[in-house]
């Protein structure tokens, strides 16, 4: 068997965090739009939950924010002077797309990309394909600097292919490993692939939310990659419809356990069956299913708990789950949440995370990261600069103390200071990772 961990590549929130209400279906990002953000809190409570990953023993690394706000796009679509002037004119004549242009939402590295680990891939290689998220705008803007972040940190092509984003069509689209989930009997042996999908990419939609991800993109991921035993589960029209727009706001899996809501697929039966086939002879997974009777939709999306972490800490031989605060505060996603260590099953204990400023916008710990299976090579093949360590920990959350603010209101992003502030931010950042002078946008225009 071949040693693996698991690792976490974090985005780091950047200084354009705000409440600015962009994504339909994402609930709490509805509910709390035009309220006042703190990026400095936010991003301070992103890196102390990296530290608290480091503590318990897990490989962590960090992906840098994207350059906010996106300069080159509002040029792409017809505003024009200097950068300042851009973006003044853009705030005054069509708000929504500067809006877009500023979002912060690459922070969520659950949507970078899907990951197959060398041990599922038919070249042996790690694969990477860069999610599109063509569904929104915000969002749509981020592939091509998530291939540049994703190059830095997984440079060797002997060992890493980082792909480009599927073509930028409805009937590809993409939202990354947030609809991901592998099991296994231990992360360096062979795993069962789920690909969970909302539509197919001919189907009429008419639902109130979007179902942001195609099962053709998934199947095209899935032939790109060589990844071996896929299933490919339909997530539920009433998770869609509850404001779970990604599967993992119902759903988690690590090694053997797959955690999931009662409502979370579409035909419960056959997504069993099909994990179970596939995994025959390589391992008996472990379903532990939550009901709607104890924790009602409602609750779940108000809580995140399946928005956690799922981590093998090393001592334990049972998982254990890393909530969100709010699932510590919510009374039925509590009492679930700590039945888990006393049933006997694969999630031996419960501990609880504060990232408030991320779930105003409905990303929750799970949100924050993305999971990448790695040999021991393989993580020596690796950026060093951008594995966390607690001396990085000190540099970063330093440099977010000298160039975040601590308030930000939606109007504020319309700032010309912000867009200063922010450049010297990134500037800074991409000397302290090694990511190289010419990573950003801006640094490539100069």
């Amino acid at each position: 068997m071949t040693s693996a961990v698991e690792a976490n590549c974090d985005g780091l929130v950047g200084p354009t965090h705000s409440y600015v209400g962009l994504s339909p279906g994402n609930l709490a990002s509805t509910r709390n739009a035009g309220e006042v953000s703190n990026p400095r809190g936010a991003a301070l409570e992103g890196l102390a939950k990296m530290r608290r990953l480091y503590d318990l023993g897990m490989p962590q690394f960090v992906l840098p924010p994207h350059e906010r706000p996106a300069v080159g796009f509002l040029k792409q679509i017809g505003f024009s002077g200097d950068d300042a002037a851009t973006l003044e004119a853009a705030w005054r004549t069509a708000p929504a797309l500067a809006a877009a242009a500023c979002s912060a939402s690459p922070m969520w590295a659950a949507n970078a990309a899907t990951v197959t680990p060398s041990a599922d891939a038919a070249d042996g290689r790690v694969h990477f394909t860069p999610a599109n998220l063509l569904t929104n705008l915000h969002r749509s803007l981020e592939g091509p600097q998530t291939s540049r972040a994703l190059r830095r940190l997984f440079r060797d092509e002997l060992r890493f292919a980082v792909h480009d984003p599927l073509p930028a069509q409805p009937h590809f689209a993409d939202e990354g490993a947030a609809n991901h989930v592998r099991l296994c009997a231990d992360h360096g042996e062979a795993g069962v692939n789920l690909f969970v999908w909302g539509r197919e990419a001919w189907e009429r939609w008419d639902g109130q939310f979007p179902a942001r991800q195609t099962r053709e993109a998934f199947e095209a991921i899935q032939r790109r990659h060589g990844a071996a035993r896929a299933v490919f589960p339909r997530q539920a029209r009433a998770a869609i419809e509850g404001g779970a727009f990604h599967n993992d706001v119902v759903c988690v899996g690590s090694r053997a356990c797959l955690f999931f809501h009662e409502r979370a697929f579409e035909d419960r039966g056959l997504m069993e069956r099909e994990v179970r086939a596939a995994a025959e002879g390589l391992f008996e997974p472990a379903l532990v299913e939550v009901s709607e009777a104890d924790l009602p939709m409602a609750d779940l999306v108000a809580s995140y708990l399946f928005n956690s972490q799922l981590l093998t800490v090393p001592g334990e031989d049972r998982l254990v789950l890393l909530a969100p605060a709010e699932t510590r505060d919510n009374p039925r996603a509590h009492a679930v949440a700590e039945s888990l260590a006393t049933s006997n099953g694969p999630i031996g204990r419960v501990e609880y995370v504060d990232v408030r400023q991320s779930m105003r916008n409905g990303g929750g710990p799970a949100c924050l990261r993305l999971r990448v299976v790695l040999t021991d090579v393989e993580l020596e093949a690796t950026n060093p600069a951008q594995r966390f360590t607690p001396g990085l920990h000190t540099i970063l959350a330093d440099w977010v103390q000298r160039r975040y603010r601590d308030r930000l209101a939606p109007a504020d992003l319309a700032d010309p200071d912000l867009l200063t502030e922010s450049r010297e931010a990134l500037d800074e950042l991409s000397q302290i990772l090694d990511l190289g002078g010419d990573f950003y946008p801006f640094q490539r225009a100069s």
